[in-house]
């Protein structure tokens, strides 16, 4: 074996990969919730798949669900859930396993905005508790600008910009020569351009193939 390098056997690399998904709490933009089970119940599965210490488990739940304000209904089935009450309780599933990083896949999307604000509001309550990172993706630039510390501006897979909201905000008034800031919307218009004119000649059933190609090979 090269100087250097350590390989780990069985249990020891079991053990290691836990740790580190431990680590990550991921919300996906599909829904992950079982309607069939109580809030509780979701959160609870998840902390088993975490592999979470069977004795703190059950303390581990209930603070997943205080953290998201989901205690009350916690023992109703998901499936009498509203939208926003189901994107905490996937936050809170998210959660269980005490995670550093958080990532959050469209976190907000088809919610309407009281619910938006609601899933933010836990969100940054969330991270002042536990000082854990966040990573959003989102294509609501009013939630970006207002809750996000820094923001990377995407665009046909590359990153076109990147800074605070406000210094992205202060380049483009200064490149427009724009008297005061404009808004995140702007900026990303500003790189992205107004119009789908360069998006390509892919159709739909380029489309379908090259998803279907992904899912075998993952």
């Amino acid at each position: 074996m090269p100087s250097g390098m350590v390989r780990v056997f069985g249990r020891d690399a079991a053990r290691q990969k836990m740790a580190v998904r431990r680590l990550l709490g991921y919300v996906p933009q599909a829904l992950s919730a079982d309607a069939d089970l109580t809030g509780r119940e979701n959160v609870s599965l998840f902390a088993r798949v975490y592999d979470v210490d069977r004795r703190e488990r059950a303390a581990r739940v209930a603070a997943a669900l205080t953290a998201v304000g989901l205690t009350e209904t916690a023992d109703r089935r998901a499936a009498t859930y509203s939208g926003g009450m189901i994107r905490r309780l996937e936050l809170a599933q998210a959660l269980v396993s005490g995670p550093r990083l958080l990532v959050l896949d469209e976190p907000t999307i088809g919610l309407d905005p009281i619910a938006r604000t609601s899933v933010w509001r836990r969100i940054d309550e969330v991270r002042a508790a536990t000082g854990m990172t966040v990573l959003v993706t989102t294509h609501y630039m009013d939630g970006a600008e207002q809750h996000c510390d820094r923001v990377a501006l995407m665009h046909r897979g590359t990153i076109r910009a990147l800074g605070t909201p406000r210094e992205l905000r202060e380049q483009v008034a200064g490149e427009r020569g724009a008297k005061a800031p404009p808004s995140l919307e702007d900026v990303f218009r500003h790189y992205a351009g107004d119009t789908f004119e360069d998006e390509g000649t892919e159709g739909y059933r380029d489309v379908r193939s090259t998803r279907r190609a992904a899912s075998r090979g993952g």
